[in-house]
C-alpha cells in the first residue's frame, strides 16, 4: 500500500508531512509521498500507480477538475463540485471524492463553534475553493449564502449551481459588503486577498464594522497565520479563524477514504496540527 499526493507543482506540498504524522500515530506504516505529474499525464500516472502499489492519492493543481472523465467512479459530492482532491483504489476501479466542503464545515465548528444551519453567510470569492465551501454551507442548512465577487458573472454561474437555491450572488464593493456584513452571522474569505507574495489587498476593511459582534471570521489562507482581514477582525472583537484548521481536516477525511474507515478526527486533527506546527 501506497499513498501519494500528486500535482505541479507539488513537492512544496505539506502533504506528506500531515500524512505522515497521522499514518504514524495509528501505527501504520505506509509512505506517503509527493509525486509530480504534469497537465496532461493523468492517463500515464493512473496507469502506473496501479500497477506500482499506489492505493490512493490526492490531487491538487491542475488535476482537480482535469481527473474527473478519467476515473471509474465518482462520489455525488465531487461530481456536484465538478472537482475532486482525493482517490482511491476500491476493488481494481479508481473512486474520486472531494474533501473541501467537509473540511471547511469540520473547521468552523471545531474552530469556531459555528453551525451554519440557520445561518447567513457572506462569502468572498467564486473559484474552485469558494464553491466547495458555498455549496457545504447550503447542503449544511444555512439559510441564505451571499457570494461576492469582482466579477460578477462567476458569483452568478457558481449560485446557478446549487439544487437548494440557497446561494445569492452579489458584487464584490465596500457598500454591498457593508450592507450583506450587517444581516451575516459568518463571514468567509476563498479570495488570495491578504495571501503572503500576493499583490492584492483589501482596500477597506470597514465593511467587518457592520458585522454583528457574535460572527465569525473564516480565512481560507494560511500563510500568513494571520492575514490583514483577521487583523482588522480581530481588533473589532470577532472570531477569527485561518485556514490551517480546514487543510488539517481535509486531511483527515481524505485518509479516513484512504484507510476506508473512520478514524478520531479530532485526535488526527491534532496530530497533523502538531506536525505542521513543528515542519
Amino acid at each position: 500500500m501506497k499513498l501519494q499526493v500528486i500535482g505541479d507543482p507539488v513537492l512544496h506540498s505539506k502533504s506528506p508531512v500531515i500524512h505522515g504524522a497521522m499514518l504514524a500515530a495509528l501505527g501504520l506504516d505506509i509512505p506517503y509521498t509527493a509525486h509530480v505529474v504534469r497537465r496532461g499525464e493523468l492517463p500515464q500516472y493512473l496507469t502506473w500507480a496501479k500497477g506500482s502499489g499506489v492505493t490512493g492519492f490526492n490531487a491538487t493543481m491542475p488535476h482537480k477538475e482535469d481527473l474527473l472523465p478519467l476515473l471509474d467512479e465518482i462520489d455525488p459530492a465531487a461530481k456536484a463540485l465538478g472537482a475532486v482532491n482525493t482517490v482511491c483504489l476500491r476493488s481494481g476501479k479508481w473512486v474520486g471524492f472531494n474533501t473541501d466542503g467537509g473540511g471547511a464545515l469540520a473547521a468552523l465548528k471545531d474552530g469556531l463553534g459555528i453551525d451554519p444551519a440557520g445561518h447567513t453567510a457572506l462569502l468572498l470569492g467564486a473559484g474552485g475553493a469558494a464553491k466547495a465551501v458555498a455549496l457545504a454551507l447550503s447542503q449544511a442548512g444555512a439559510e441564505r449564502v451571499f457570494v461576492c465577487n469582482r466579477t460578477l458573472s462567476r458569483a452568478q454561474e457558481l449560485c446557478g449551481q446549487d439544487p437548494l437555491a440557497r446561494l445569492t450572488s452579489a458584487p464584490f464593493d465596500p457598500g454591498t459588503l457593508s450592507s450583506l456584513a450587517g444581516t451575516s452571522q459568518l463571514l468567509v474569505n476563498c479570495t488570495n486577498l491578504g495571501m503572503e507574495g500576493c499583490p492584492g489587498r483589501f482596500e477597506d476593511f470597514g465593511f467587518l464594522d457592520a458585522l454583528p459582534p457574535e460572527a465569525g471570521v473564516f480565512d481560507l489562507i494560511y500563510h500568513p497565520a494571520e492575514t490583514r482581514l483577521l487583523a482588522q477582525a480581530r481588533r473589532r472583537g470577532l472570531r477569527t479563524l485561518n485556514g490551517l484548521p480546514m487543510l488539517v481536516n481535509q486531511a483527515v477525511l481524505a485518509l479516513e477514504h484512504f484507510l476506508n474507515r473512520p478514524l478520531e478526527r479530532k485526535a488526527m486533527a491534532g496530530t497533523a496540527a502538531a506536525a505542521l506546527a513543528n515542519s
